[in-house]
């Protein structure tokens, strides 16, 4: 049997705080429950994707210890399974499609498991359709726009003894005021809006994210605050688009300004940024804040015009170099990266080259590479793709091979230097720490435990291809 609950359709919504309220009373209704059958449930949550999921796991994992449940690593203890999906790229889905298969047999060793399943790929209706029918043994299925309900839908799965599906039509909505589980370390990831209004042709974003809304400055500063009195030394602004921000009156650049005048020593970083919306005014702000990173992550995707204007990214090749000029002219240091996308449908090799020449001019310091995966549901789904993956994957190897030579000249730069880094804990060799600098690029040094949280100067004195190694340079 099946229980379908929800919330009508419509634009972008704060919830109130009588909603979040109401959400509390159903927390305390589910830890009732479980204290009644004598029992501390325990709860595994899995998160597939980007930083946005990773900091919606963090609230997930809030929720469910304000429900009074303990949180494990191990899922073959649990009581609650929670995999918060992504739906960006084929090779994410299949992952969770296997994943969720496999718990078919712990589902049949142990009944009362509730099996979960939340995030973007579930915001998709034939996705939500096909584990309606195939997936008997999940018994919670919920949308993007659902994650403050989850102690709602938790008692409605454990009292009804039902499948509950809950996949709301809305443009999105802003819940203030959640409990944080976060993951630990010194790293930690803010939310300032969610949703985007691009709609680039190869995208799924806007179809389970909903359209950009932005947080309120006074809310983004005081969980910023929080963050840096828990611990936090590098926190990274988060939104689909972030450079789009719009929130009480102030934009991105402004919001970036006042989050590094917040006390303390830290580091402030963000992502993703869309080329059409970063702007001199943002690039001024990061020149002129200590705190800001000089690291600026700046999908291109492409480096034909053409294939661009196909991917409706808003922007020519022109505009990108001359915003990367602008960087730089403003911030000598700064460390760039990017997103590609290799044989979007219609790419000739001729305009692949084109990418392979932004690629040298620009002299990334690290790119994430995709091969072009269809979204159902994008008007790229859509389009003629003659070019066989096997060809594309010849190209993605070619990419590859003009980036590591750019990385490695540029670790081979950084040799002699004396660099201001986070040192975020023990590297996988005995004796040595791992740290990352302001430009994200990962060092490795000797030391002891007693570094790790802190910012320590180290000189580098080796160059690998994507990370450099150096020592301590102790006053």
């Amino acid at each position: 049997m099946e229980k379908t609950i929800g919330q009508a359709g419509g634009s972008p919504r704060n919830v109130t705080r009588e909603e979040v309220q109401q959400q509390r009373e159903y927390a305390a209704r589910v830890k009732a429950l479980w204290q009644q059958r004598g029992k501390t449930p325990l709860a595994y949550v899995r998160t597939y994707g980007c930083q946005q999921n990773v900091s919606d796991g963090e609230r997930f994992k809030g929720l469910l210890v304000e429900m009074g449940y303990q949180l494990t690593s191990e899922q073959e203890n649990a009581d609650f399974i929670l995999y918060n999906t992504c739906a960006v790229r084929e090779h994410a889905q299949d992952r969770v499609m296997g994943n969720v298969g496999a718990l078919k047999h712990l589902k049949a060793r142990k009944p009362d498991l509730v099996i979960a399943l939340c995030g973007c790929m579930m915001q998709q209706e034939h996705v939500a359709e096909k584990i309606r029918k195939s997936y008997p043994h999940v018994g919670l299925v919920f949308g993007t726009h659902a994650l403050h309900r989850l102690p709602q839908l938790v008692l409605e799965t454990l009292t009804d003894g039902k499948r509950v599906f809950d996949r709301d039509a809305c443009d999105g909505v802003i819940a203030e005021g959640l409990p944080v589980v976060r993951d630990g370390g010194v790293r930690g990831w803010l939310p300032v809006m969610y949703g985007c209004n691009n709609f680039c042709t190869y995208c799924v974003v806007p179809y389970v994210r909903g359209r950009e809304r932005s947080r309120e400055p006074g809310n983004i500063l005081q969980e910023a605050w929080e963050m840096l009195e828990g611990g936090v030394k590098d926190i990274t602004l988060l939104g689909q688009n972030v450079n789009s921000y719009r929130g009480g009156g102030m934009n991105f650049a402004q919001l970036v300004r006042e989050a590094c005048a917040l006390p303390g020593e830290f580091t402030l970083r963000f992502m993703t940024s869309h080329p059409k919306d970063c702007t001199k005014e943002l690039l001024a702000a990061m020149a002129e804040c200590d705190k800001a990173a000089r690291h600026l992550h700046l999908p291109f995707q492409s480096g034909s015009n053409r294939v661009l204007k196909e991917m409706n990214r808003q922007y020519t090749r022109e505009r990108y170099l001359e915003l990367v000029r602008t960087a730089r002219e403003l911030m000598p240091d700064i460390s760039l990266t990017s997103d590609v996308i290799v044989g979007f449908p219609g790419e000739t090799y001729e305009e692949f080259q084109e990418t392979l020449s932004l690629v040298r001019e620009v002299g990334f310091t690290s790119l994430y590479t995709f091969i072009f995966s269809p979204r159902e549901g994008t008007p790229a789904a859509r389009m003629p793709d003659p070019v066989s993956r096997e060809e594309k994957a010849g190209w993605l190897a070619e990419l590859l091979a003009v980036q590591e030579e750019c990385a490695a000249r540029r670790t081979a730069d950084m040799v002699g230097r004396r660099l201001r880094v986070l040192c975020e804990g023990k590297a996988k060799r005995d004796g040595w720490l791992i740290g990352r600098t302001s430009g994200n690029v990962i060092i490795e040094f000797p030391g002891g435990a007693e570094w790790i949280g802190r910012f320590v100067s180290v000189d580098v004195t080796e160059a690998l291809t994507w990370i450099v190694k150096g020592r301590l340079a102790l006053p």
